[in-house]
């Protein structure tokens, strides 16, 4: 097991030397309360612009950015360019896509996302395009090939015709191998003291109720390459254990959980059990233990909650709804 968490470890090690430059962009048909189309633009799994069909203006979201925009502003306009044409781009075929499968109405999403990884170590250069129509994979461009891969049969008809637009994969090709990692190169110089820093989580140990399991939460970390784990008596510890995902936080950093089901535990073991967390390129770890005391929970039992209380709260919901139904009327 410990040769297993090294080689793994050193898997995470070697891949901070990787950078990417990614566009998310969303068209939508039949979705309230959110722009038509919504354009992300993220460095190294970090946002850094975003635009959609209200404002109509590309914005930097990290300061590093901003500075970055204000001394070529010409890229501000290229991303509001870019923007305006990739929402005409996505509603042109999101609409011939639900003209084409008889889908006259509903809520309908288009997906799109590109970019590319770059190694500056080797110098390897990853391109990546994809499209996901109503939350599944729909196009998928081979850039060795320069055809795309169609995983549904809807999208096969797609595929035909932007496989037979040799102009336009031939300017993918270009794109995707050196004007996208070109500008991936200059963002990682210009923020970098920003997007090489280390910055270590405060960690908890978090319960819903006392029956539920008990998470142990990381957030405020930065990079992303981070590993958690529970474990018992020095070990990994495996049985009824859930691994999270690494999720963003707004402000730059990451967080991210993982759970233990008491149940695997007698209460005469917490003491051998703690929660481990590890950060790419720092060699100390975090270790938390198992301990009752250190447990933060909302949870309140209903036998603390005051009789005269517990009747108010009733009383409440009822004239609540009450007033409810009138308003419906």
């Amino acid at each position: 097991m410990k040769t297993l968490f090294m080689l793994l470890l050193f898997c995470h090690v070697a891949s901070t030397v990787k950078h990417s430059l990614k566009f998310f962009m969303t068209a939508t048909s039949g979705v309230t309360n959110i722009p038509e189309f919504v354009g992300l633009a993220m460095v190294d799994e970090v946002q850094v612009g975003y635009c959609d069909s209200n404002i109509k203006i590309a914005e930097p979201k990290q300061d590093w950015m901003r500075d970055f925009i204000k001394d070529n502003p010409q890229h501000r306009e290229l991303y509001t360019q870019m923007c305006f044409s990739e929402q005409q781009f996505l509603r042109a075929n999101l609409d011939d896509l639900k003209q084409r499968l008889n889908q006259t109405g509903g809520a309908h999403i288009l997906q799109k996302m590109n970019g590319c990884e770059w190694d500056d170590e080797t110098g390897e250069v990853i391109g990546l395009s994809q499209f996901g129509y109503d939350g599944e994979d729909f196009l998928v461009l081979d850039l060795q090939t320069l055809t795309w891969t169609a995983p549904r049969q809807q999208a096969f008809s797609t595929k035909l015709i932007w496989d037979a637009d040799e102009d336009r994969l031939e300017y993918e090709k270009y794109y995707f191998n050196h004007e996208c990692p070109d500008r991936l190169k200059k963002y990682v110089d210009y923020g970098r003291s920003f997007l090489q820093r280390t910055d270590l989580p405060s960690v908890s140990l978090l319960q819903k109720t006392p029956s539920s399991p008990v998470s142990c939460h990381a957030t405020g970390f930065y990079p992303d390459r981070a590993m958690m784990y529970w474990r018992k008596d020095g070990e990994e510890h495996h049985e009824d254990v859930d691994h999270g995902e690494i999720l963003p936080n707004h402000d730059g950093s990451f967080q991210i959980s993982v759970d233990l089901i008491l149940s695997s535990v007698a209460p005469e073991d917490w003491r051998r059990c703690d929660c481990v967390f590890h950060l790419s390129g720092v060699e100390d770890v975090i270790v938390t233990k198992l301990d009752k005391a250190q447990i933060r929970t909302n949870w309140v039992s209903p036998s603390e909650f005051p009789a005269a209380g517990v009747t108010a709260v009733v009383a409440a919901g009822r004239s609540s709804s009450g007033i409810l139904q009138e308003n419906r009327m």
